[in-house]
């Protein structure tokens, strides 16, 4: 009994976790980005934050919704495709019905005074949660490129992005190739370095 209710445990977790942040995500896939990580990194451990932001960049690469991409790749992740089939359907299937429910009376409900009020007031929350996760992203880059890499890339980033309107996915996509060229870069750069500080065998002794 003890083992078969571990075996359901994850699935219990990835229907908790995705059910929730169905529910509760309202405002689109960013705000539910930082609901989702939440859930997977700090809530149930399923990953490192750094892995989370490798997810979601990728994620944004593909074409979608981003936020039953990650469900699905966390559901893959726990319990293969069955697990990656149960967490899609428990974020989506709230917000299906809910929306099905609403849908007679979805006229009077934009109209009134009340639900644009709320509307109003939870658009600061969802800014904030996605302003401290950019801010949390944005400190790990800059520790791992260097401040002026790391704010470069971030005036970069905002002139392919905004002003001269590339396709995120391709931004995303450079950005991706050049991190993988950096870090052996690095690596390469290091090694050499090494090998050029230790001493040659003999060759002081001799002189």
């Amino acid at each position: 009994m003890e083992q078969a209710s571990r075996g359901r445990k994850p699935y219990y977790e990835l229907t908790s976790a995705m059910v929730k942040t169905g529910i509760l995500g309202y405002g689109g896939g960013p705000s539910v980005i930082p609901l989702i990580r939440y859930e997977a990194v700090n809530h149930y451990g399923w990953m490192e934050d750094e892995e989370f932001g490798e997810i979601l960049a990728l994620a944004n690469a593909l074409p979608g919704p981003i936020a039953t991409k990650i469900a699905a790749y966390l559901g893959y992740r726990q319990k293969g495709t069955s697990g990656a089939i149960v967490a899609v359907i428990a974020h989506i299937l709230p917000s299906s019905l809910a929306m099905i429910a609403l849908l007679s009376v979805v006229g009077y409900l934009s109209s009134s005074a009340v639900v644009q009020g709320m509307i109003a007031a939870v658009i600061p929350v969802v800014a904030v949660m996605i302003g401290l996760m950019a801010y949390e992203f944005a400190e790990r880059a800059v520790k791992g490129l260097g401040k002026p890499a790391g704010f470069g890339f971030f005036a970069l980033s905002l002139l392919m992005l905004e002003i001269i309107q590339i396709h995120a996915a391709i931004v995303i996509i450079v950005f991706l190739a050049y991190g993988a060229f950096h870090f052996k870069a690095v690596r390469w750069l290091r090694g050499r370095l090494g090998k050029q500080g230790a001493p040659d065998d003999g060759k002081e002794d001799g002189s």
